[in-house]
Protein backbone atom coordinates (compact mmCIF):
# COMPACT_ATOMS: atom_id res chain seq x y z
CA UNK A 1 0.00 0.00 0.00
CA UNK A 2 1.69 3.27 -1.11
CA UNK A 3 0.45 6.91 -0.64
CA UNK A 4 2.40 9.62 -2.03
CA UNK A 5 5.53 7.91 -2.64
CA UNK A 6 5.49 6.23 0.85
CA UNK A 7 4.91 2.42 1.99
CA UNK A 8 2.63 2.98 4.45
CA UNK A 9 2.85 -1.08 5.84
CA UNK A 10 6.71 -0.38 6.24
CA UNK A 11 6.01 2.72 7.52
CA UNK A 12 4.19 0.94 10.52
CA UNK A 13 6.67 -1.50 10.67
CA UNK A 14 9.23 0.84 11.28
CA UNK A 15 7.52 2.84 13.63
CA UNK A 16 7.56 -0.30 16.36
CA UNK A 17 11.32 0.30 15.99
CA UNK A 18 12.06 3.69 16.04
CA UNK A 19 9.54 4.18 19.17
CA UNK A 20 11.27 1.25 21.15
CA UNK A 21 13.92 2.92 22.80
CA UNK A 22 11.86 6.14 23.99
CA UNK A 23 9.36 3.65 25.25
CA UNK A 24 11.61 1.61 27.02
CA UNK A 25 12.78 5.14 28.55
CA UNK A 26 9.82 6.54 28.90
CA UNK A 27 8.04 3.41 30.93
CA UNK A 28 10.64 3.35 33.08
CA UNK A 29 11.16 6.92 34.24
CA UNK A 30 7.53 6.26 34.72
CA UNK A 31 7.77 3.78 37.49
CA UNK A 32 10.64 6.08 38.99
CA UNK A 33 8.62 9.17 38.90
CA UNK A 34 5.76 7.39 40.64
CA UNK A 35 7.83 6.75 43.66
CA UNK A 36 7.91 10.61 44.26
CA UNK A 37 11.68 11.18 42.19
CA UNK A 38 12.15 13.42 39.17
CA UNK A 39 15.26 12.07 37.29
CA UNK A 40 16.62 14.26 34.77
CA UNK A 41 19.08 12.21 33.60
CA UNK A 42 17.13 9.85 31.56
CA UNK A 43 19.51 10.82 28.40
CA UNK A 44 22.07 10.40 30.50
CA UNK A 45 21.60 6.71 31.29
CA UNK A 46 20.47 5.91 28.11
CA UNK A 47 23.77 7.01 26.17
CA UNK A 48 25.61 5.20 28.71
CA UNK A 49 23.81 1.91 28.39
CA UNK A 50 23.82 2.70 24.69
CA UNK A 51 28.06 2.36 24.72
CA UNK A 52 28.23 0.29 27.90
CA UNK A 53 25.23 -2.36 25.67
CA UNK A 54 27.79 -1.83 22.43
CA UNK A 55 30.95 -2.41 23.80
CA UNK A 56 29.76 -5.74 25.51
CA UNK A 57 28.13 -6.88 22.67
CA UNK A 58 31.23 -6.63 20.40
CA UNK A 59 33.87 -7.97 23.47
CA UNK A 60 31.47 -10.90 23.36
CA UNK A 61 29.68 -11.69 20.21
CA UNK A 62 26.87 -11.45 22.09
CA UNK A 63 23.90 -9.22 21.83
CA UNK A 64 22.17 -10.33 24.43
CA UNK A 65 24.69 -9.71 27.11
CA UNK A 66 25.20 -6.19 25.29
CA UNK A 67 21.56 -5.66 25.91
CA UNK A 68 22.36 -7.32 29.66
CA UNK A 69 25.01 -5.07 29.83
CA UNK A 70 23.67 -2.14 28.72
CA UNK A 71 21.00 -2.58 31.25
CA UNK A 72 23.44 -3.15 34.00
CA UNK A 73 25.18 0.31 33.15
CA UNK A 74 21.78 2.84 33.27
CA UNK A 75 20.86 0.55 36.31
CA UNK A 76 24.58 1.91 38.05
CA UNK A 77 24.10 5.08 36.90
CA UNK A 78 20.30 5.55 38.40
CA UNK A 79 21.98 4.04 41.64
CA UNK A 80 24.64 6.98 41.29
CA UNK A 81 21.31 9.45 41.11
CA UNK A 82 19.61 7.68 44.05
CA UNK A 83 22.55 7.89 46.21
CA UNK A 84 23.17 11.56 45.68
CA UNK A 85 19.85 12.36 46.53
CA UNK A 86 17.92 9.66 48.52
CA UNK A 87 21.16 9.83 50.86
CA UNK A 88 23.05 12.65 50.67
CA UNK A 89 19.77 14.73 49.94
CA UNK A 90 20.76 16.84 46.73
CA UNK A 91 18.76 18.13 44.69
CA UNK A 92 17.33 16.20 42.04
CA UNK A 93 16.76 18.42 39.21
CA UNK A 94 20.45 19.91 39.33
CA UNK A 95 21.59 15.80 40.09
CA UNK A 96 19.87 14.99 37.13
CA UNK A 97 21.09 17.63 34.50
CA UNK A 98 24.85 16.56 36.06
CA UNK A 99 23.89 12.87 35.65
CA UNK A 100 23.20 13.38 31.75
CA UNK A 101 26.22 15.61 31.43
CA UNK A 102 27.93 13.14 33.09
CA UNK A 103 26.88 10.15 30.68
CA UNK A 104 27.13 12.22 27.87
CA UNK A 105 30.69 12.71 28.78
CA UNK A 106 31.47 9.09 30.36
CA UNK A 107 30.28 7.56 26.64
CA UNK A 108 32.24 9.92 24.66
CA UNK A 109 35.36 8.58 26.34
CA UNK A 110 34.51 4.63 26.49
CA UNK A 111 32.83 4.52 23.05
CA UNK A 112 36.18 6.15 21.11
CA UNK A 113 37.95 2.47 20.59
CA UNK A 114 34.58 1.31 19.11
CA UNK A 115 34.14 3.76 16.34
CA UNK A 116 33.44 2.65 13.26
CA UNK A 117 32.86 -0.93 14.77
CA UNK A 118 30.18 -3.20 13.70
CA UNK A 119 27.92 -5.02 16.71
CA UNK A 120 26.90 -8.67 16.06
CA UNK A 121 23.63 -8.88 14.22
CA UNK A 122 20.04 -9.28 16.87
CA UNK A 123 18.06 -11.84 14.94
CA UNK A 124 14.56 -11.31 14.59
CA UNK A 125 11.39 -13.47 16.54
CA UNK A 126 10.94 -16.24 13.93
CA UNK A 127 7.18 -16.56 14.19
CA UNK A 128 6.91 -18.99 11.32
CA UNK A 129 3.76 -18.93 8.95
CA UNK A 130 2.87 -16.00 11.12
CA UNK A 131 5.50 -13.75 9.28
CA UNK A 132 3.69 -14.18 5.97
CA UNK A 133 0.15 -12.90 6.77
CA UNK A 134 -0.30 -10.40 4.08
CA UNK A 135 -0.16 -7.06 6.02
CA UNK A 136 0.06 -8.20 9.68
CA UNK A 137 2.66 -10.13 8.93
CA UNK A 138 5.20 -7.56 8.18
CA UNK A 139 3.98 -5.16 10.89
CA UNK A 140 3.40 -7.88 13.87
CA UNK A 141 5.56 -10.50 13.29
CA UNK A 142 8.63 -9.10 11.59
CA UNK A 143 10.44 -7.85 14.48
CA UNK A 144 13.75 -8.64 17.19
CA UNK A 145 12.37 -9.32 20.73
CA UNK A 146 13.42 -6.22 22.33
CA UNK A 147 10.22 -4.68 20.65
CA UNK A 148 7.59 -7.60 22.03
CA UNK A 149 9.71 -7.16 25.10
CA UNK A 150 8.99 -3.57 25.61
CA UNK A 151 5.10 -3.98 24.71
CA UNK A 152 4.83 -6.97 27.39
CA UNK A 153 6.46 -4.41 29.70
CA UNK A 154 4.09 -1.17 29.63
CA UNK A 155 1.40 -4.12 29.74
CA UNK A 156 3.20 -5.74 33.34
CA UNK A 157 3.86 -2.15 34.37
CA UNK A 158 0.30 -0.86 34.13
CA UNK A 159 -0.70 -4.18 35.83
CA UNK A 160 1.59 -4.07 38.83
CA UNK A 161 0.88 -0.07 39.36
CA UNK A 162 -3.01 -0.86 38.63
CA UNK A 163 -3.72 -4.37 41.00
CA UNK A 164 -0.16 -5.30 43.46
CA UNK A 165 0.38 -4.35 46.48
CA UNK A 166 4.03 -3.56 45.74
CA UNK A 167 2.47 -1.16 42.91
CA UNK A 168 -0.07 0.41 45.76
CA UNK A 169 2.79 1.17 48.18
CA UNK A 170 4.86 2.14 45.50
CA UNK A 171 2.25 4.65 44.51
CA UNK A 172 1.69 5.94 48.23
CA UNK A 173 5.81 6.69 48.64
CA UNK A 174 4.86 8.91 45.79
CA UNK A 175 2.14 10.78 46.54
CA UNK A 176 3.05 11.42 50.89
CA UNK A 177 6.55 10.07 51.85
CA UNK A 178 5.49 10.56 55.39
CA UNK A 179 2.33 8.94 55.67
CA UNK A 180 4.06 5.75 54.21
CA UNK A 181 7.25 6.04 56.31
CA UNK A 182 4.80 6.05 59.46
CA UNK A 183 3.05 3.61 58.51
CA UNK A 184 6.28 1.12 58.34
CA UNK A 185 7.54 1.45 54.83
CA UNK A 186 10.63 2.02 53.95
CA UNK A 187 11.21 5.07 51.49
CA UNK A 188 14.81 5.02 50.26
CA UNK A 189 14.24 1.12 49.54
CA UNK A 190 11.24 1.55 47.48
CA UNK A 191 12.43 5.04 45.51
CA UNK A 192 16.26 3.03 45.49
CA UNK A 193 14.78 0.27 43.51
CA UNK A 194 12.16 2.47 41.50
CA UNK A 195 14.98 4.32 40.14
CA UNK A 196 17.20 0.92 39.07
CA UNK A 197 14.33 -0.13 37.13
CA UNK A 198 14.15 2.95 35.32
CA UNK A 199 17.83 2.94 34.57
CA UNK A 200 17.86 -0.41 33.43
CA UNK A 201 15.41 0.20 31.10
CA UNK A 202 16.77 3.81 30.43
CA UNK A 203 20.22 1.93 29.28
CA UNK A 204 18.22 -0.84 27.73
CA UNK A 205 16.70 1.50 25.52
CA UNK A 206 19.89 3.40 24.74
CA UNK A 207 21.42 -0.22 23.81
CA UNK A 208 18.98 -1.04 21.58
CA UNK A 209 19.63 1.84 19.55
CA UNK A 210 23.44 1.30 18.83
CA UNK A 211 22.67 -2.63 18.46
CA UNK A 212 20.24 -1.99 16.67
CA UNK A 213 18.41 0.84 15.86
CA UNK A 214 21.56 1.88 14.61
CA UNK A 215 23.75 -0.54 14.62
CA UNK A 216 26.87 1.21 15.58
CA UNK A 217 28.14 3.72 17.83
CA UNK A 218 28.44 7.31 17.14
CA UNK A 219 29.10 9.85 20.30
CA UNK A 220 26.33 11.45 21.10
CA UNK A 221 23.71 9.31 19.24
CA UNK A 222 20.38 9.38 21.37
CA UNK A 223 19.91 12.64 20.41
CA UNK A 224 17.46 14.00 23.06
CA UNK A 225 15.38 11.04 22.87
CA UNK A 226 15.70 10.74 26.80
CA UNK A 227 14.36 14.14 26.90
CA UNK A 228 11.47 12.84 24.70
CA UNK A 229 10.96 10.44 26.90
CA UNK A 230 10.75 12.67 30.19
CA UNK A 231 7.94 15.24 27.48
CA UNK A 232 5.91 11.37 27.21
CA UNK A 233 5.61 10.68 30.71
CA UNK A 234 4.57 13.96 31.99
CA UNK A 235 1.98 14.67 28.76
CA UNK A 236 0.55 10.70 29.40
CA UNK A 237 0.26 11.48 32.86
CA UNK A 238 1.82 8.53 34.58
CA UNK A 239 -0.28 6.52 32.90
CA UNK A 240 1.32 3.46 31.22
CA UNK A 241 -0.85 3.04 28.24
CA UNK A 242 -1.10 6.93 27.54
CA UNK A 243 3.32 6.58 26.91
CA UNK A 244 2.66 3.74 25.04
CA UNK A 245 0.93 6.13 22.93
CA UNK A 246 3.16 8.79 22.97
CA UNK A 247 6.09 6.46 22.29
CA UNK A 248 4.53 5.42 18.99
CA UNK A 249 4.06 8.80 17.92
CA UNK A 250 7.25 10.26 18.14
CA UNK A 251 8.15 6.62 16.40
CA UNK A 252 5.77 7.09 13.68
CA UNK A 253 6.62 10.75 12.91
CA UNK A 254 10.15 9.83 12.99
CA UNK A 255 9.84 6.56 10.63
CA UNK A 256 7.82 9.34 8.36
CA UNK A 257 10.79 11.48 8.38
CA UNK A 258 13.17 8.77 7.08
CA UNK A 259 10.35 7.82 4.32
CA UNK A 260 9.81 11.07 3.55
CA UNK A 261 13.49 11.56 2.62
CA UNK A 262 13.49 8.17 0.98
CA UNK A 263 10.78 9.27 -1.67
CA UNK A 264 12.94 12.42 -2.44
CA UNK A 265 10.35 15.35 -0.92
CA UNK A 266 12.32 18.63 -1.64
CA UNK A 267 11.85 19.51 1.99
CA UNK A 268 15.19 20.29 3.72
CA UNK A 269 16.81 17.59 5.77
CA UNK A 270 17.33 20.24 8.83
CA UNK A 271 13.48 20.55 9.06
CA UNK A 272 13.25 16.85 8.32
CA UNK A 273 15.34 15.69 11.43
CA UNK A 274 13.81 18.17 13.73
CA UNK A 275 10.28 17.80 12.79
CA UNK A 276 10.13 14.14 15.33
CA UNK A 277 11.07 16.40 18.46
CA UNK A 278 8.71 19.24 17.52
CA UNK A 279 5.44 17.66 16.72
CA UNK A 280 6.35 15.23 19.30
CA UNK A 281 6.11 17.82 21.38
CA UNK A 282 3.23 19.69 20.00
CA UNK A 283 0.87 16.78 19.71
CA UNK A 284 1.55 15.58 23.57
CA UNK A 285 0.87 19.41 24.38
CA UNK A 286 -2.67 19.82 22.50
CA UNK A 287 -3.62 15.47 23.72
CA UNK A 288 -2.97 17.09 27.50
CA UNK A 289 -5.30 19.77 27.10
CA UNK A 290 -7.97 17.90 25.36
CA UNK A 291 -7.88 15.02 28.24
CA UNK A 292 -7.42 17.36 31.30
CA UNK A 293 -10.32 16.67 32.62
CA UNK A 294 -9.98 13.58 34.66
CA UNK A 295 -6.16 13.35 33.54
CA UNK A 296 -4.08 12.41 36.34
CA UNK A 297 -2.08 14.52 38.37
CA UNK A 298 1.59 14.46 39.03
CA UNK A 299 2.54 12.61 42.56
CA UNK A 300 2.30 14.72 44.98
CA UNK A 301 5.73 14.60 46.31
CA UNK A 302 7.22 14.33 43.12
CA UNK A 303 10.95 15.93 43.41
CA UNK A 304 10.59 16.23 46.85
CA UNK A 305 13.35 14.91 49.32
CA UNK A 306 12.53 12.40 52.12
CA UNK A 307 13.57 13.35 55.32
CA UNK A 308 13.98 10.18 58.03
CA UNK A 309 13.80 12.15 60.91
CA UNK A 310 10.26 14.05 59.46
Amino acid sequence: MIIGGIDIITLISMLMVASTPVLLAATGELVAEKSGVLNLGVEGMMITGAVAGFATAVSTGSPVLGFVGGALAGAAMAMLFAILTQVFLSNQTATGLALTLFGLGLSALIGKPFEGVRPPATGKVPFGPLSDIPVLGRILFSHDWVVYLSLLLVAVTWAFLKFTRAGLILRAVGENHDAAHALGYRVIAVRCAALAFGGALAGLGGAYLSLIRVPQWTEGMTAGAGWIALAIVVFASWRPERALIGAYLFGGITALQLQLQAAGYAIPVHLLSMAPYVLTIVVLVLLSVVHRRGVQAAPAALGRSFHAAS
